[in-house]
């Protein structure tokens, strides 16, 4: 359910850029306020992270690093000591643990969100393999 707030801008050109911003990308001012309220709020609570757009949509990053769920990915899960699975996410992905430790603490709050993201990108992964595997035996014939 929609809860309608009103805001009030001490700067008019914050509101036109708004506005200008949500017609260029063709959305209401409302739904682009949205977005970028709780982005702020986000990263707010998790300074470390960012927010970028992409094919699969805009998504949380980690600060001049990859997407928070590529990262998460790669250290939830296995039967490695959680300490190890940490130090190896620092090594694979060429990050200090403070960006890892990140990665992790936004999925804890956010851990629907990004466990959609890595299921989508392995249907994605599975999909681009069939589609090799059918055109593989297809120049197999």
């Amino acid at each position: 359910m929609a809860r309608p707030v009103s805001l009030r801008f001490k700067d008019p050109d914050v509101a036109e850029r708004l506005r200008s911003e949500a017609s260029s990308h063709g959305r209401s001012t409302s739904a682009l306020a949205e977005e970028l309220l709780d982005e702020g709020l986000r990263t707010r609570r998790h300074p470390l992270i960012a927010f970028r757009d992409g094919a699969a949509g805009r998504r949380a990053v980690l600060a001049g690093g990859p997407d928070v769920w590529e990262v998460i990915a790669g250290l939830v899960g296995g039967d490695a000591q959680v300490d190890d699975r940490i130090d190896r996410a620092v090594e694979l992905f060429a990050l200090t643990r403070a960006h890892v430790m990140a990665a992790l603490a936004y999925y804890a709050d956010f851990a629907e969100e990004i466990d959609g993201e890595i299921t989508a990108n392995d249907r994605a992964a599975q999909d681009a393999e069939a589609q090799w595997r059918r055109q593989r035996d297809l120049l197999a014939r």
